[in-house]
């Protein structure tokens, strides 16, 4: 009786808290867990901004990543050129010139491209109601990044065509600018939503007015035609490499002679010269039969002047 254990009963008030204590326990429960989840939220921001490095180090590891690239390519080409003969070299470098000449070029307008519209940004100057684009137009930075990977796979295309020749593999060597021939026109007409789809085109688009000017010359149309007429002898190359693929002339020199088929008498040399000029003729006959102002008339004679001139000189 005295010395038993002491069971209370379990409603006595000792040990059963009543409700509003509890809700102050719940209460304290909730705010501790909340304080510990912000707590934590709060620190997880800081971690991963400790983690990632700074977008200036990445773009100075880019940069050094770049110009090791462009070290290791220059000095493959280097030493794949020394190792063939002098009599064999001119020739040679000739070719590859001519294989890699328009699609640089190509890169080089592409950088020049975004510089303008880097200076159209910095000048408040709408190049978009200009030019009549969409809200999803490309800026410059993303010319510039289109820009690099062209910089990136035209030098590395042409590397590989030099190594491989200059070491024997003729064969491959003769299919590096087929691959990147095919490669930029399967980029271009790339039906899925990469590569900046809706650019890519309307760029096909506007060389397809080009091309047949059936419809009202817009500014696009002008503007894009007239800096074809400064590419004429991107046009004249791209014809005669071509050619040289489609005849399975690459990496010979087959074409060497005058009067073969991808000679330089080939008939399809000032033909090529002289497409961007016809072009630009037939749009200012359109842009005549549309507004009649004779001013285009001029324009007109200018660039058949320039398309008989381009004749009269080819060889």
């Amino acid at each position: 009786m005295f010395g038993g254990q002491v069971i209370p009963p379990s409603k006595s008030p000792h040990l059963r808290k009543s409700d509003k204590e509890e809700g102050n326990v719940e209460m304290e429960g909730l705010l501790h867990s909340t304080g510990s989840n912000d707590l934590k939220i709060a620190s997880l921001p800081m971690t991963t901004a400790a983690i990632m490095p700074s977008p200036i180090l990445l773009w100075r590891f880019k940069v050094l990543l770049f110009f090791l690239w462009g070290f290791i390519c220059c000095k493959i080409g280097w030493d794949s050129v020394m190792r063939m003969s002098v009599n064999l070299r001119d020739l040679f470098l000739y070719e590859a010139f001519l294989y890699y000449n328009p699609l640089l070029l190509v890169t080089m307008m592409v950088w020049l491209w975004g510089v303008n519209l880097w200076v159209f940004a910095q000048s408040t100057i709408s190049y978009a109601k200009i030019f009549d684009l969409d809200q999803n137009h490309l800026t410059h930075r993303e010319i510039w990044k289109v820009a690099t990977w062209m910089t990136i796979i035209v030098p590395t295309s042409m590397t590989a065509y030099l190594y491989l020749y200059s070491h024997g593999e003729v064969s491959l060597a003769a299919s590096q600018p087929v691959l990147l021939y095919c490669a930029v026109s399967l980029v271009l007409i790339f039906p899925f939503d990469i590569f900046y789809l809706s650019s890519r085109y309307y760029l096909l688009r506007t060389l397809w007015r080009i091309v047949f000017p059936l419809q009202a010359i817009t500014f696009a149309d002008f503007f894009v035609a007239d800096i074809l007429t400064s590419m004429s002898k991107v046009f004249s190359d791209l014809e005669r490499s071509v050619c040289r693929m489609v005849h399975r002339q690459v990496a010979t020199i087959a074409w060497f002679e005058a009067d073969s088929v991808c000679g330089s008498h080939s008939i399809g040399i000032p033909i090529a010269l002289v497409l961007p000029y016809i072009f630009r003729l037939f749009q200012c006959l359109r842009q005549y039969k549309d507004t009649k102002e004779k001013t285009t008339l001029f324009n007109a004679l200018k660039y058949l002047d320039c398309s008989t001139s381009d004749f009269s000189f080819s060889p």
